[in-house]
């Protein structure tokens, strides 16, 4: 398959068309080469505009959403990244092109294990990363001045938002209530201003959850 074609439509046919207007972001996603972190037998689904099963219960974003994701985030060359739900590697691999620093948090080992390979095999060396429960971030290293949650959630911890700078912007997808893995939701935009967080919704959008941040079942009786 021609993927390099196929990576030129996705940023023609989704990325741009959808409002991404940061061409570091376009020239990021052009260069890192999606298929390489998608199991072989869905590499072919590797520029859809879906999100792409990369091991059970785990996805990895659809590009529009992704792009849209770190675009809100207004991430600049000198900041520090907090990635989470790492997966195989691909934000990781886009935020290390606009940041200078990147930790990237990944609750499956096995997930965690070939997103190093992929990284290092690609020369990605500015992203750290570790292994460890995604809700809980990684406060060793705080404050970030970007926090990108790589899936959707319910709603967002406060041990990440403690985790944010001054200044700081922590985006997510926010999963409408209901039920299901996936649903509907807005990009949120979390700032902090001293001692306030202002939110700010960005757009619409869906995409899988992520383990650890559904809510716990309400049960009527």
């Amino acid at each position: 398959m021609d993927f390099a074609k196929q990576r030129h439509n996705m940023i023609e046919g989704q990325i741009r068309t959808n409002r991404v207007t940061d061409e570091r972001i376009l020239v990021a996603m052009q260069s890192v080469a999606r298929e390489l972190f998608v199991p072989k037998n869905r590499r072919a689904l590797a520029y859809a505009d879906e999100a792409v099963e990369i091991a059970s219960g785990r996805f990895l974003m659809e590009p529009m959403l992704a792009a849209r994701l770190v675009q809100a985030a207004q991430v600049q060359p000198t900041d520090a990244v907090l990635l989470i739900g790492c997966g195989t590697g691909y934000l990781a691999a886009i935020l290390s092109k606009l940041a200078s620093a990147v930790v990237a948090v990944e609750s499956d080992r096995g997930l965690a294990a070939e997103a190093g390979k992929t990284l290092a095999e690609i020369g990605v060396d500015t992203v750290a990363l570790i292994e460890g429960p995604l809700a809980d971030g990684y406060s060793h290293q705080a404050p970030y001045d970007a926090i990108v949650v790589d899936g959707a959630v319910d709603s967002v911890p406060p041990a990440l938002i403690a985790q944010l700078a001054e200044g700081g912007r922590l985006v997510a997808v926010v999963a409408a209530a209901g039920a299901g893995p996936v649903r509907m939701g807005k990009g949120v935009r979390l700032t902090r201003v001293g001692d306030v967080i202002a939110r700010a919704e960005i757009f619409e959008g869906g995409t899988p959850l992520l383990p650890g941040f559904a809510r716990p079942p309400v049960f009527a009786f």
